[in-house]
């Protein structure tokens, strides 16, 4: 299967984002005077209101992050993330904190939520402040576009907060990108 420019699903899956999309503003831009900003998108398939549900139990200690299934046989099953929506991780609301994997003692907390909207989290990790942004929109037929903004500030070493950074973040993205589309198929059969 391919898009309508004729690229694979795998490259369709995996694109950066748009100029429009990396100039747009999003929910959480004013909170974070950012020395540093990360831009990711891709396409998957579902509706807004499909891929949501995926979106709001995302996290560690949740239903883990999701990764392509050749990746995840590699990790130990107990540190593997949920393949299925699960009632119990959808309560997710505005003050909730949810740990993360930047350290023993990360952590977002929701700052907002907006049903097949965006989903908008904040953190401090030592003196930077940071906002992670997750944007849905229709992309036409039944597919949706997920922007993900991170945004750090101050940033002491920005150059290597891009590079090194900025691969983790891609890296990281790609395979919930992989990951994410796998379950949405998966699910939808």
């Amino acid at each position: 299967m391919t898009t309508g420019d004729s690229a694979p699903d795998h490259l369709r899956l995996l694109a950066r984002p748009t100029v429009a999309e990396r100039r747009a503003q999003l929910p959480g831009d004013a909170l974070v005077p950012a020395d540093v900003v990360m831009d990711r998108a891709f396409t998957v398939s579902g509706s807004p209101e499909r891929v949501w549900p995926w979106l709001l139990q995302l996290g560690k200690r949740r239903a883990g992050w999701y990764l392509p299934r050749t990746v995840e046989r590699a990790v130990p099953r107990s540190r593997r993330a949920v393949r299925h929506l699960d009632p119990a991780l959808q309560a997710l609301a505005v003050g909730d904190v949810i740990p993360d994997w930047g350290g023993a003692d990360a952590t977002f907390t929701v700052v907002e939520l907006e049903p097949a909207s965006h989903l908008l989290f904040a953190s401090t990790r030592g003196r930077t402040d940071l906002t992670w942004c997750l944007r849905l929109q229709r992309a036409g037929g039944d597919r949706t576009r997920v922007h993900l903004r991170l945004r750090l500030g101050p940033v002491r070493h920005r150059r290597l907060a891009r590079s090194l950074g900025g691969l983790v973040d891609l890296v990281t993205v790609a395979g919930l990108a992989v990951g994410l589309e796998e379950r949405l198929v998966r699910h939808r059969a």
